[in-house]
């Protein structure tokens, strides 16, 4: 049995090599090269999903790379690209690093400040948008003179046709001459406090990053011919574009579809066999068919609820990589779980699109309770951990290499340590070197040659890293306790009707949340119980009292100086285009906390 003992830093070796010859801007001569009738892409048009060989994709990389070698896209220069997860996205993507370029990805939600302010910072020379609605947004905004170029009126066939008389050893030459070291990308943070700021992630990067993936573990639900993955998390994260780089280096096929909200509708029509996602996604996935169950009657309901004990206990006995602490389930557990395979879980894995054999998630913690759920049906959700300035995944659960509440272990060639303060730092292959234009950002993002993260953690002894907090969000009490508020908010997430908590109480005498419902669960919950959806049903007694339950199960697993005291329950919940989240979910919690001052307030003035 291996220790779980705590250590300040512990390192993986790199079992793979880095060269020139192997960067990622020359994948899709190499694919084509190799099976260029392979499937590498598919994009969804006319309500089919429709292919991409590797030999097309070529074809289309070189004749839009050309585009923007006409179009005075030099080497080293900067090209943004503001769209929804597409195909195009990862096509324009290729083509500017084709031309010895790096791209700017840009969030469609960005504010036009915003994007006048990356446009500007980056010295980027041609601004790729969505639609002309994005374009017109953006008629304000001082650009610096970047050619606007919109995708959906054919910018990608006003590129082409460019660069018709572009020769194929000019692109070449532009590939010759790039470096491990060439910045492939720069991307700003999410910016919730203060300007963004630009991460210039360079090729080695990025190919470390793919080929630490593909060499871990987990790498073997990422790739292989035949294997299927649906990317909707926005390409503008680091995490999404990774993950479709590794799975193209691995021979995946990878659709791509755009609308957050109907993901779940268009897993049914791909059929993905690994799904990269937020937690929210599980959460959603998993409350959707519990809400089904509830309002299907007392009998349905309790035969989910008995449902997911049994899957979280068939979990637990699976136990843990290297703990020693798996258990053989009963007679009775066995019986129970062939039964509920049959009535409950096959419909969580069929909404899930039917072949899903495994869920890696970023961006948030999913919670212990959801993780073995997911275990216990069948489709493993692993949790990673990584940032920006790290290319994504630094540490990753994985099949056979996973311990349920930690974020793995690391990526081969990268180490993990944990400073005095208990703060996160990180060094390897995969993270950033520097801020773009910004020396005095870099400066301080470094210690002694490790990038401080701002998180808090724990590692064990086999270097499992734990999260346990956020510097930036430790809740200091006016008693002076320390309260970490994301594994509360994360357990009261996971209930039906709310959408997202969150806790607050920094300088106050105790600690209290916000609970934004969600639209569909609250929905669900009103029908179930003859409740009429409407703004007054915030206030419902019935409503409170089934949020309190949540609230006081979710205090029970910490101290009372830390638990919820109170609790204010809003009528909408937090959402990217009303301002409290970012792309990637997050809750930015200076805009919740400026939006609701008022409620906040009158907690404690009762």
């Amino acid at each position: 049995m291996s220790s779980s003992t705590s250590v300040r830093e512990f390192a993986v070796e790199q079992d793979f090599t880095l060269d020139e010859d192997g960067i990622l801007a020359r994948l899709p001569w190499r694919r084509a090269a190799e099976r260029p009738q392979h499937t590498s892409f598919e994009r969804f048009e006319n309500g089919q999903w429709l292919p991409v060989t590797a030999e097309r994709f070529l074809a289309e990389v070189k004749a839009t790379a050309k585009g923007l070698l006409a179009s005075g896209v030099g080497a080293g220069d900067r090209v943004a690209l503001m769209a929804n997860t597409r195909y195009e996205w990862i096509l324009l993507d290729a083509s500017v690093w084709a031309v010895g370029g790096a791209t700017v990805p840009i969030y469609p939600s960005s504010s036009p400040s915003q994007v006048e302010w990356i446009v500007q910072d980056s010295g980027a020379l041609i601004l790729l948008v969505e639609d002309a609605i994005a374009r017109d947004n953006l008629s304000g905004a001082d650009l610096a003179d970047a050619d606007i170029m919109v995708i959906d009126d054919g910018a990608t066939g006003v590129l082409r046709r460019r660069g018709v008389d572009v020769p194929d050893d000019a692109i070449e030459a532009r590939l010759d001459g790039l470096t491990l070291d060439s910045p492939a990308s720069i991307i700003y943070t999410s910016g919730t406090t203060g300007r963004p700021k630009g991460c210039v992630i360079t090729h080695r990067n990025l190919l470390a990053e793919a080929r630490g993936v593909l060499a871990h573990p987990i790498g073997e639900s990422v790739a292989g011919s035949g294997k299927r993955t649906l990317m909707f998390l926005p390409l503008a994260h680091v995490l999404a574009r990774a993950v479709t780089y590794a799975a193209y280096e691995g021979r995946a096929t990878i659709g791509f579809w755009g609308d957050f909200k109907t993901i779940v509708d268009k897993f049914g029509s791909f059929r993905p066999d690994m799904i990269l996602c937020v937690p929210r996604v599980l959460e959603k996935v998993h409350g959707g068919v519990r809400a089904k169950a509830l309002a299907g009657g007392p009998v349905k309901a309790e035969i989910f609820r008995r449902a997911e004990r049994v899957a979280i206990e068939w979990s637990k006995c699976q136990g843990n990589s290297g703990l020693d602490d798996a258990t053989k389930p009963s007679v009775r557990l066995r019986a129970e779980h062939r039964l509920f395979d049959k009535l409950v879980y096959s419909k969580v894995r069929e909404a899930m699109g039917g072949r899903c054999s495994v869920a890696i998630t970023g961006g948030g913690a999913l919670g212990e309770t959801l993780t073995h759920f997911y275990r216990g049906i069948g489709v493993p959700a692993y949790e990673g951990y990584g940032l920006t300035e790290t290319c994504a995944a630094i540490t990753v659960n994985g099949p056979g290499v996973q311990r349920i509440g930690t974020v793995g272990r690391p990526v081969a060639g990268n180490a993990v340590r944990i400073a005095e303060n208990g703060e996160i730092e990180l060094r390897g292959p995969v993270v950033f070197e520097q801020y773009w234009q910004n020396s005095d950002a870099t400066r301080d993002a470094f210690h002694d040659g490790w990038f401080k993260t701002g998180d808090l953690g724990e590692l064990d002894a086999d270097g499992y890293l734990r999260i346990t907090g956020r510097a930036k969000e430790i809740i200091v009490t006016a008693g002076g306790k320390n309260v970490a508020p994301g594994p509360l908010e994360e357990q009261l997430r996971s209930h039906q009707v709310i959408g997202h908590a969150m806790l607050v109480g920094e300088g106050r005498p105790f600690v209290s949340a916000l609970i934004a419902l969600d639209p569909e669960g609250v929905a669900d919950w009103a029908s179930a119980n003859g409740k009429q959806v409407g703004p007054d049903l915030a206030s419902d007694d019935q409503l409170r009292a089934e949020i309190q339950v949540a609230v006081d199960e979710a205090s029970a697993a910490v101290s009372k100086a830390e638990g919820i005291r109170k609790f204010v329950v809003l009528p909408d919940d937090f959402t990217e285009e009303t301002g409290e989240l970012t792309a990637t979910m997050k809750i930015k919690r200076h805009v919740v906390e400026q939006k609701y001052a008022e409620q906040i307030e009158s907690i404690y003035r009762e």
